[in-house]
């Protein structure tokens, strides 16, 4: 079998950016969202406590699919109810485990706290995009999240948050940590910050921090208000008082906070990146090569051509393109969609395209 060895200007690498929606169905704007059931809030130790999934369609839809969840954490352990059931200070529960989690995986280290600018908040709101909702990254510049006062505090009293990432802003310049590239959560919208100060409420800095490549997006609920304000959790641990029952008091269920501000705006749009690289190789049949067949079909048993139009005039066609490394093995397979008829007075290029 002759083969033939690819030169230098035969092989063409190309990057490609794929930008779609991160939502389900290729939705731009998760405008309706849904959430699990209220048991998710029936012990200390209850999912709902750590987590609150969202779906785009009720969960009796079996087509209903996870969007995000969304977690609240505390340094100190407070706004959610003990394990053990104990209103001392020193216990474990859900939103100590949950900053701690989220802490190791941006610093790696137990001792670091989440820093806005200056300011260091007891604790932090989580939005994590579910991993099968977006390709490599999420892209910067697309995120605009709108946060809704209307449910999230007391009537007559409304606020709305038009936030994004500042990464056009920043042209592109991102903190580098363990959970990737790391941009600032601001007031403005597609990664253009409104305004030039970075601060937005006074001594509480940036709104939070978008990280991309983990699809993580986390807010600082200080720059929003604190006590019974907007997105004010409750710090001080509440008695669990009905173990039994799925309704407990709103302020030892912080993550409804932020869902309820985020379904009553009806605007979470971020789109989802992928880079593909292609590389092209370019397979040339000049008019004297690949005139001839191996197939076994064209001899006899003695090894006569069995075609007497192949000895002075040879046609053949070609219908696949075989890959092949310095070692001869086949490592990938070109199929044509039609043949190309070739003999000593054609030639033939074939461009191979493989994806990765």
């Amino acid at each position: 079998m002759s083969l033939t060895r690819f030169s230098q200007g035969d092989i063409v690498i190309s990057t490609d950016s794929l930008v779609t929606s991160t939502w389900s169905g290729n939705t731009n704007n998760l405008q309706t969202a849904f959430t699990s059931s209220a048991n998710n809030f029936i012990s200390p130790t209850s999912s709902g406590f750590f987590h609150l999934d969202v779906y785009d369609k009720v969960l009796t839809d079996t087509s209903a699919e996870l969007q995000y969840s969304i977690a609240y954490g505390n340094r100190l352990g407070s706004g959610s109810p003990d394990f053990t059931n104990d209103s001392g200070s020193h216990g474990q529960n859900a939103s100590r485990v949950t900053y701690g989690a989220y802490r190791n995986l941006v610093f790696g280290d137990e001792n670091q706290f989440f820093t806005f600018g200056t300011h260091t908040p007891d604790d932090i709101y989580v939005i994590n995009v579910a991993r099968a909702r977006y390709k490599q990254t999420l892209k910067p510049g697309t995120l605009n999240l709108q946060l809704s006062a209307s449910v999230a505090i007391s009537p007559g009293t409304h606020h709305n948050f038009q936030l994004t990432d500042d990464s056009i802003t920043q042209n592109g310049s991102a903190k580098l940590t363990n959970l990737g590239r790391q941009f600032n959560i601001v007031s403005g919208s597609s990664g253009v910050m409104s305004g030039s100060i970075l601060g937005q409420v006074a001594f509480s800095a940036s709104y939070g921090l978008f990280y991309p490549d983990a699809g993580v997006i986390i807010l600082n609920p200080d720059a929003f208000g604190s006590g019974s304000g907007f997105l004010g959790p409750n710090k001080h641990r509440g008695e669990m008082t009905n173990y039994e029952g799925v309704m407990y008091s709103g302020k030892e269920r912080n993550p409804e906070l932020l869902y309820c501000a985020i379904s009553s705006s009806g605007n979470f749009i971020v789109d989802t990146e992928e880079k593909v690289t292609s590389q092209y190789y370019f397979a040339r049949a000049k008019n004297f090569e690949y005139n001839y067949t191996t197939n076994p079909s064209f001899t006899d048993g003695s090894g006569n051509l069995s075609f007497s139009s192949m000895i002075n005039n040879p046609v053949t066609y070609i219908t696949t393109v075989g890959l092949y490394n310095d070692s001869s093995d086949l490592v990938a397979v070109a199929k044509l969609s039609q043949p190309v008829v070739k003999d000593f007075t054609k030639e033939a290029l074939i461009r191979v395209k493989l994806d990765y």
